[in-house]
């Protein structure tokens, strides 16, 4: 079994500890860690029986649901299987143009869905890390006829950008998609989201991803906001039952769930600061400030056998970052999880780097 490009893969890491799946405590996925709204597991549960007969490929009520959340007309919005179909589609968009600029280090799926319609990919290295301003990241000059694929707030990085830094580009690029698939991680107050400018900007496409606030990976449920003749276009050329019934219940019954939205945001300010400051207090370790859930970490040891030990001693899978060429076997990203389940991974993560040779 080789080594995995995303996290959250539970049958390598169960393979390499020589345990049970279940056994494994995941801080590679940035999944919220108190699962799924106790009303979306309702919602699913009641949407079984009516499995026999296929979803409406028009998905109204989800639209409708969508629009409301966002205050837009449904035209503007369009679900997917996860934001990754989604993201296909839009890759094939950005190929159409000279060129499509990245930053790295990025998603892997970002340089997938480009490379599979042969996109000129223009990547946009920054020397240091955590990442400054755009304007030290994306050039002047040559946007015409040009993408830009942004990821707000960054993976693996955890970096917001104010949306006012990423407005004047709205301007200099042909066509500029954001993923804003963690987005959500953020209180509205404190949100950088530039959804409301979709109506006045025909030329941005915003990506979401209900799975990951709402701990649905599983289920497959993301969404595009672009422009009406952009979206239609799409829904032609895709398969006709892209959203199954039950993620299309699932997701009806989150965007309704103002309490656990509540409580995520209540529990993952204190919960990344604690986090933050601990592993802070290890001097082989350098944490990069993150706006979302979670946290991308320095390390002065190796990655890959730190990782082993921590399957194989204590069953908990870290996120290694050899994926990010730019990384590499010095960087490891983690989910921000439960109090418990964050001081246990610290006090692990001491003994080995503390008091082992690598």
């Amino acid at each position: 079994m080789g080594r995995p490009k995303h996290g959250g893969n539970l049958a390598w890491a169960a393979n390499i500890a020589g345990c049970p799946i279940s056994s494994i405590k995941d801080f590679s996925a940035s999944i919220n860690p108190w699962g799924m709204p106790k009303t979306v597991l309702k919602a699913i549960q009641e949407q079984i029986p009516r499995l026999t007969a296929y979803p409406n490929p028009e998905y109204p009520q989800l639209k409708s649901a969508l629009a409301g959340h966002h205050r837009l007309s449904t035209d503007y919005i369009l679900p997917g299987n996860g934001a990754a179909e989604l993201l296909t589609w839009a890759a094939r968009e950005l190929a159409r143009l000279e060129r499509t600029y990245l930053i790295t280090p990025a998603f892997g799926d970002y340089s997938r869905g480009l490379k599979a319609f042969n996109s000129n990919i223009v990547t946009l290295k920054s020397p240091l890390l955590p990442f400054g301003d755009l304007s030290s990241l994306i050039p002047r000059d040559r946007l015409q006829n040009s993408g830009l694929l942004l990821n707000n707030p960054h993976n693996p990085t955890g970096k917001l950008w104010p949306r006012e830094e990423i407005i004047p580009y709205l301007k200099s690029f042909a066509l500029v998609v954001i993923d804003e698939a963690f987005m959500d991680f953020l209180p509205l107050s404190q949100g950088q989201s530039l959804i409301d400018l979709v109506p006045q900007v025909a030329n941005l496409v915003i990506l979401r991803s209900l799975t990951k606030f709402y701990s649905l990976p599983g289920l497959r449920i993301g969404y595009a906001i672009a422009n009406p003749d952009l979206i239609q276009k799409w829904q032609a050329a895709r398969d006709p039952w892209s959203v199954n019934s039950l993620a299309v219940a699932a997701a009806i019954a989150a965007l309704k769930d103002r309490e656990f939205q509540q409580y995520t945001w209540d529990w993952l300010v204190p919960a990344k600061s604690q986090l933050m400051e601990s592993l802070s207090e290890i001097s082989q370790l350098q944490v990069l400030p993150s706006a979302v859930n979670f946290l991308l970490v320095k390390s002065d040891v190796s990655v890959t056998k730190l990782q082993e030990e921590l399957l194989k001693k204590y069953h908990i899978l870290i996120r290694d970052c050899l994926s990010f060429p730019e990384l590499g076997d010095n960087y490891f990203r983690i989910a921000i999880r439960t109090p418990e389940e964050n001081q246990n991974l610290v006090q692990v993560l001491k003994q080995l780097i503390e008091y082992s040779s690598y």
